[in-house]
């Protein structure tokens, strides 16, 4: 069966030769697990998760992220990362049949759940229900101050993808320099890098964390994530009509042409991978640096080192993800705006 990166528009072989794929040994396990907890969280319909769970292949994504991490942590996080595409699925559904109501209740849930996911563990909505759940599983393997962050980090997640659903809902196209900034939220950037510290076992003190070189380097595996997702979604996005994408931003606002647009959404991702590299030295010394500076060098070093690798492996494990998700085969859909793994086509 063809996928969507067949052609020469969407094949990297830099991330093919210089990126090896690799899969966390608890791989199998985990989409048992979160088949399962998809359907115990009601987040997706039995028939759904029986025709469509296995290809999606949302757990083979965090299984390439989070080498390393404990069993325990790297489920909850891959229930988190199956969450976020249900959230996101929610939010298009939502603007598709015009719940505004539905989706400021949602918004205003959400953040309530940050703040208190205790206390939502139980609740009328299977999407705050599960979200809370992702959150009491993830803090328990890191500190207050890891877990403050992170909750600090979620909160404009939630407020740019209602920025972008009131864009979605009066037809407004971002400027390239808005959907770039909207999109480093609505996708997450910051909330996956955090991912990285319990994954090492360690939170990284802010000298490490907010070093130029890590930050850089962290920024292109993210930049390189959306943008390669939108050079995958571009046809499924005009087929649907969405309005959030670099390449229509560049449609819009630059003039391009389709072809001229993939092109250059092509560039960019090509350059997040060039700038990854020419970083990555720079991270090492920081690691090297690290061990030689305190007492408690050694494990900074190895924190500092685990975090690369695992920002190395995005690369690899997007790329082969957008090749294989049953999410972009919009080729073997029945209807291209209306993705058939979606439990809500005609709305309620």
């Amino acid at each position: 069966m063809s996928s969507p990166t067949s052609s020469g528009a969407f094949s990297l072989p830099q991330v093919e030769i210089g990126f090896s794929r690799r899969l966390h040994p608890y791989w199998p396990k985990l989409q048992v697990r979160t088949r399962t907890w998809l359907l115990e969280r009601r987040l997706m319909l039995p028939c759904t998760v029986e025709r469509f769970a296995d290809d999606l292949r949302y757990t083979d994504l965090v299984a390439g992220y989070y080498l390393g991490a404990p069993d325990e942590l790297l489920s909850a996080i891959a229930d988190f990362s199956a969450w976020f595409f249900a959230w996101d699925d929610r939010h298009d559904r939502d603007v598709v049949h015009g719940r505004s109501e539905a989706w400021r209740q949602l918004c205003k849930q959400l953040h309530t759940v940050l703040d208190a996911p205790h206390g939502h563990l139980v609740h009328s909505d299977p999407l705050v229900a599960a979200l809370a759940d992702c959150l009491v599983r993830i803090q328990s393997h890191l500190t207050d101050t890891w877990n403050t962050r992170f909750i600090e980090h979620f909160h404009p997640v939630v407020d740019a993808y209602n920025r972008e659903f009131r864009n979605r809902t009066y037809r407004t196209v971002p400027t390239v320099a808005e959907y770039i900034e909207l999109r480093r939220l609505t996708f997450a950037h910051a909330l996956w890098i955090d991912l990285l510290e319990p994954t090492a076992g360690c939170e990284l003190p802010d000298f490490l964390r907010n070093d130029g070189a890590f930050q850089c380097a962290a920024l292109a595996t993210q930049d390189f994530s959306a943008w390669y997702n939108d050079l995958c979604s571009l046809r499924k996005e005009l087929a649907g009509g969405e309005l959030h994408n670099l390449g229509i931003s560049l449609i819009c606002h630059e003039k391009m042409s389709h072809h001229e647009a993939v092109a250059e959404v092509h560039r960019r991702v090509s350059q997040c991978v060039d700038t990854f590299l020419a970083t990555e030295p720079a991270v090492l010394e920081l690691a090297d640096r690290a061990a030689r500076g305190s007492v408690y060098g050694a494990r900074y070093a190895a924190a500092v080192r685990s975090c690369l690798l695992n920002m190395r492996n995005w690369f690899s494990s997007v790329y082969w993800f957008h090749h294989e998700s049953g999410r972009y085969r919009v080729e073997s859909w029945n209807d291209r705006s209306t993705p058939p793994y979606i439990d809500d086509p005609g709305g309620f």
